[in-house]
């Protein structure tokens, strides 16, 4: 396709990564909630749905450690290539290591592996390209269309297997496909620019012992809160839901106040709070395909095809997909219009209310015993249309309202805001059952489309406020 030829590695990479992530993440619900005889570990319900959306949460979370990792000690590709065995660990120890200490330990490696991973793999297909080549964004849409070609197949292989097999051979696959890609990178990477090796901003060595000791103390804090009873698997969600709180205030305010942030850099910081709200709305109810919609698809969905049943987690395999349908359709819709397309704050607009317009389509399915397949597949399509609406736009734009100064701090804004969605999406879950599906799909629904509509109704002074930014 005239791309530079390492394109293909990392595409390699981030299919048989995101393949690993989904496939394991499309039956982690259902191993923690199922009974010990058919193969789970009996957890609560509720409990579980709240630990998928805070081990989804702290994902973003690592990646801003793994950002400082790449940045100030290994430099990307080191970091890279560390959080990809890592993740291969992880995936290991679902596969083979029984019970709790499996779970805890995989969960745990998966999570600091993907957040590096997440931090660097885009640095490093940014570094195949000078700033002023014109083959860039094309190599960015096909390194994305990774992503979503591994978050397709990834819940279909692992559902089947742990529907016919098992949940541990399920996540074996997962680790198998961790290590196919981890494989083609080592036999690769040396064809790698050399300036993935160099690290950005060294940390000084005398420095050391003082990182060292924060990371010591943060680990014992931890480990007392969970002693104590004061950490538990019940609450972890409303836990990274304050972590990630507290990360976008003191970020927020450090940007207001520093004296290195310029009158115009202030006012996009000031124009970012919005979007910032916007996305995590967006996401606490678009992450709930793998915590609700999980349980929704085990105990409210007709997953009968013909006498065959069909595994829990490939009702999450939809929304890949619609992606790879729809996004070259979105991408000509948004060319052809030009300068006549919606401003960025009028598609945060949009997509929000399309994932709360989503959300209430469950309703007329509340009174049905057993829901269509295609039902599910209707609703995960307008979500996908609200995701294409802001997604795509958010992580650019970000970059765009970025202070010169503070490039890192905005990006990790951006990530705090997917971590505060993806950590409520667990935290709701909770107030959801069968009985209360109607109260709760509809309160969720109206709720997001109001926070759509505010966001439609100061479109035009946030847009005013990004200073020129398109």
């Amino acid at each position: 396709m005239g791309q530079p030829r390492p394109l293909a590695n990392l595409f390699s990479v981030e299919l048989w990564e995101r393949f690993s992530f989904y496939g394991m993440q499309g039956i982690l619900a259902i191993y923690m909630y199922f009974s010990a005889t058919a193969g789970g570990l009996g957890i609560d319900e509720g409990v579980a749905l709240s630990i998928v959306g805070a081990y989804g949460g702290s994902v973003y979370i690592f990646s801003i450690l793994g950002a400082l990792v790449s940045d100030r000690l290994l430099g990307p590709e080191k970091t890279l290539f560390g959080s990809a065995v890592m993740i291969m660990i992880g995936h290991l120890a679902l596969a083979l290591v029984p019970g709790v200490p499996g779970l805890v330990a995989g969960l745990l490696l998966v999570a600091i592996g993907s957040g590096g991973l997440k931090a660097t793999a885009a640095t490093l297909v940014g570094s195949l390209y000078d700033l002023q080549d014109t083959r860039r964004d094309a190599g960015f849409s096909i390194y994305y269309m990774g992503v979503n070609i591994g978050g397709l197949f990834g819940p279909l292989v692992t559902g089947f297997a742990q529907k016919e097999w098992g949940f541990h051979l399920g996540f074996g696959l997962a680790a198998i496909g961790m290590a196919v890609g981890l494989t083609q990178y080592l036999l690769t990477r040396r064809s790698l620019p050399r300036t993935v090796h160099v690290v950005p901003d060294p940390l000084p060595r005398s420095k050391y012992p003082l990182w060292a000791a924060i990371a010591v103390v943060v680990v014992l804090v931890v480990l007392i809160l969970v002693l104590t009873g004061a950490m538990n698997p019940g609450n972890l969600a409303t836990i990274m839901v304050s972590l990630s709180v507290v990360g976008a205030v003191v970020i927020f305010t450090l940007l207001l106040t520093s004296k290195k942030v310029t009158g115009d850099e202030r006012s996009r910081v000031v124009a970012f709070i919005p979007l910032f709200v916007g996305t995590a709305a967006f996401f606490a109810l678009f992450q709930q395909q793998f915590t609700v919609i999980t349980l929704y698809s085990d105990t409210r969905l007709d997953r009968n095809l013909f006498g065959w049943e069909m595994p829990i987690s490939w009702a999450q395999s939809f929304n890949p997909f619609f992606i790879i349908t729809l996004a070259p359709l979105f991408a000509a819709l948004w060319t052809k219009l030009g300068t006549r397309q919606p401003t960025t704050p009028k598609k945060f607009a949009l997509g929000i209310m399309l994932m709360g317009a989503a959300f209430l389509l469950f309703l007329p399915m509340v009174p049905v015993a057993s829901v269509p397949v295609l039902w599910i597949a209707l609703i995960m399509l307008v979500a996908t249309l609200g995701e294409l609406s802001l997604s795509p736009v958010g992580l650019s734009l970000t970059t765009k309202l970025a202070p010169a100064a503070f490039p890192v701090m905005m990006m990790a804004l951006y990530n705090l805001s997917i971590a505060l969605g993806t950590s409520l999406s667990g935290a709701l879950a909770q107030f959801y059952s069968a009985e209360t599906e109607g109260a709760y799909f509809g309160i969720l629904g109206a709720v997001t489309i109001a926070i759509g509509l505010i966001m439609l109704a100061i479109s035009k002074p946030v847009h005013q406020g990004m200073r020129g930014v398109l």
